[in-house]
């Protein structure tokens, strides 16, 4: 039997990066396919018979051809498989389409984008006339002037006389007033007009002159009217050049209105008024004085929240008859002061309420200590109005006044008091009641609720001389210029801070609010001193208190420009970047290809 077979061997192509280390040959080498093969041809003997049988076989050949397997390569070639091959130059259409995609990009970007981030970050500021709020502010637009006008009753006197007289005192009062803002205009007494049309009076005093024996002054406690008399040879005749009765009315109504001066006087010279304007003559002491007193006086409110308080340590009293006393004793007072300001009221009996201090005679520093918070429940604000506390406490406890120890009282040599002011809050009174007392009465209640409304008085600011009546047109005058001060401060402020912060936005309601305040401002300033005068006033304050703490502005005030920055970088830098690299990679590919364009065409014009 024949048999054949033939195995050709190729070698497969490997990367080579260099000649072996045993070749005699520099430079590279290859190992690829060869053209030798390497062929066996076997032929075995053919069986012709049976077992047994000598094997016969052909010749059998073998035949090897081969070639070296690594051959050194020519360096041309070498040079160029090495080299990458470049891409096909970009089609005009790709570079179209590409170029339309990032300008496509960066028009969304400029045409849609950038209007509407501009329309929800732009910040809304209102006109604001800053000028004259400035002005305002700086005391330009309105010098306070409280022309009071005194009516001058002399039914004893000929016309020329009172005349004389009237002119006289004129000319007194102007030698003795260094404040112009504070005029007092004499007039005669007229009953036609001294009384307005609605029913106020037009005068803030008015002075009878009354024949007697000696030159005296007495102010009636219950209507503004200053009663003087003067002996028959004191009044002026009509040619009389000079008067000792109107020298001697001239220094009563100097000493008449002087604390209201000084008051006025002290509100102006602590604010922004020019110099020239400011009244002189005010002392240290005084304004030491006056400084203390507003410091224990109540901001100024239209409504005040009165809390009636009875405590005690035991189980009794546990009734009193609050309402009564307050109708008898406080009412009167609360409706002089209704034009100023409008009261609520209520009360409360708390039992088994233990003070802070616990000895009989309670030391000056004992008093702060005395209210006990923790335990003792007093009201807070109610409905945004201030709260006057007024606490009657049941006990027998005093507190001493002179400037020996408190424990010495059983001496029978101490000073002692019943009752104290604390400023801006309220009143405490210890009210000593038999050990079996279960109800107060109204007689009990009585020096109580009198304290009650001279500590309400002096909260509210009032001042203290001169008649009630006196006192609480005083008082009017006094919160008209403080108001108006304050609104005019305020918008100040606010034209200040509009300044300041150019990237705070102004609403159309601070805008509303401003042209509103400066027109009551106005109209104060125009009818000062006069019951129209407080309420514009009044407007003012709350209208330029309402622009100056807007919400949208106050919570503005608090984010500073830096926060921007962090608030835009995490937004902007994955979109800025790809847009930005993708536009400079497309103006250098432009400005690379004009270039070649520019070389080709200098290479045609040389051929």
């Amino acid at each position: 039997m024949r048999c054949g077979a033939v195995f050709n061997v190729r070698l497969l192509q490997f990367p080579y990066s260099g000649p072996s280390s045993n070749s005699s040959v520099d430079g590279p080498w290859r190992i690829g396919p060869t053209p030798s093969t390497f062929a066996m041809s076997a032929r075995r003997p053919t069986d012709h018979g049976a077992a047994g049988d000598t094997l016969s076989s052909d010749t059998q050949t073998a035949t090897m051809t081969s070639t070296p397997m690594a051959t050194p390569l020519n360096p041309a070639t070498t040079a160029q498989t090495s080299t990458l091959k470049e891409p096909p130059p970009e089609k005009l259409s790709d570079i179209r389409r590409r170029i339309w995609v990032i300008g496509s990009f960066w028009l969304i970007v400029l045409l849609l984008g950038l209007p509407i981030w501009w329309k929800t970050t732009t910040i809304h500021r209102a006109n604001l006339p800053l000028k004259e709020m400035l002005d305002w502010a700086d005391g330009k637009a309105c010098r306070p002037v409280f022309p009071l006008r005194i009516s001058i009753q002399a039914n004893s006197l000929q016309e020329h006389e009172a005349q004389n007289l009237l002119r006289l005192t004129q000319h007194a009062l102007d030698d003795l007033n260094d404040f112009s803002g504070h005029h007092l205009r004499l007039q005669l007494f007229s009953p036609a007009a001294a009384q307005k049309q609605n029913g106020e009076p037009d005068t803030a005093l008015t002075i009878r002159l009354l024949p007697g024996e000696t030159v005296t002054a007495t102010l009636d406690p219950y209507e503004p009217v200053l009663d003087i008399t003067y002996p028959p040879n004191a009044a002026p005749s009509a040619t009389s050049a000079s008067s000792s009765l109107a020298t001697y009315v001239a220094g009563q109504l100097r000493s008449t209105f002087a604390e209201e001066q000084a008051i006025i006087s002290y509100l102006l010279s602590s604010n922004s008024i020019p110099t020239d304007y400011r009244p002189r003559g005010l002392t240290p002491e005084a304004a030491e004085s006056l400084a203390k007193r507003t410091t224990r006086s109540l901001k100024y409110a239209p409504t005040y929240h009165l809390t009636f308080s009875l405590f005690t340590s035991g189980p009794l009293p546990s009734s009193w008859d609050i309402e009564a006393a307050i109708q008898d004793y406080m009412k009167p007072v609360l409706d002089l002061l209704s034009p100023i300001h409008n009261f609520t009221i209520d009360t409360q009996v708390q039992l088994y309420a233990s003070p802070g201090v616990q000895n009989q005679v309670l030391s000056k520093d004992d008093l702060s200590s005395f209210i006990n918070a923790a335990e003792w429940p007093l009201s807070p604000s109610i409905g945004g109005a201030p709260t006057v506390n007024f606490i009657v406490f049941v006990g027998n406890q005093t507190i001493a006044l002179s400037s020996q120890n408190a424990q010495d009282s059983t001496e029978g040599g101490l000073t002692t008091s019943q009752s104290w002011l604390i400023p801006q809050w309220g009143t405490v009174y210890l009210l000593s009641l038999p050990r079996d007392t279960a109800h107060v009465s109204v007689d009990a209640l009585k020096q109580p609720l009198l304290t009650f409304t001279s500590h309400l008085l002096s909260l509210t600011g009032t001042p203290n001389s001169g008649s009630l009546p006196l006192r609480l047109s005083t008082l009017s005058r006094i919160r008209s210029a403080d108001l108006l001060l304050r609104a005019s401060s305020t918008l100040g402020s606010l034209a200040r801070l509009a300044l300041a912060l150019k990237s705070i936005s102004i609403p159309s309601s601070v805008a509303d609010g401003v042209t509103k305040t400066i027109y009551h401002l106005r109209r104060a300033c125009e009818t000062l001193g006069e019951a129209e005068g407080l309420e514009h006033a009044r407007i003012a304050e709350a209208e330029a208190e309402r622009a100056f703490f807007e919400k949208s502005m106050v919570g503005q005030l608090y984010f500073p420009d830096e926060h921007k920055v962090a608030v835009y970088l995490p937004l902007l830098g994955p979109v800025a970047v790809p847009l930005v690299m993708g536009m400079l990679n497309e103006l250098k590919a432009w400005r690379k290809r004009r270039r070649e364009a520019a070389e080709k065409g200098k290479e045609k014009k040389t051929e």
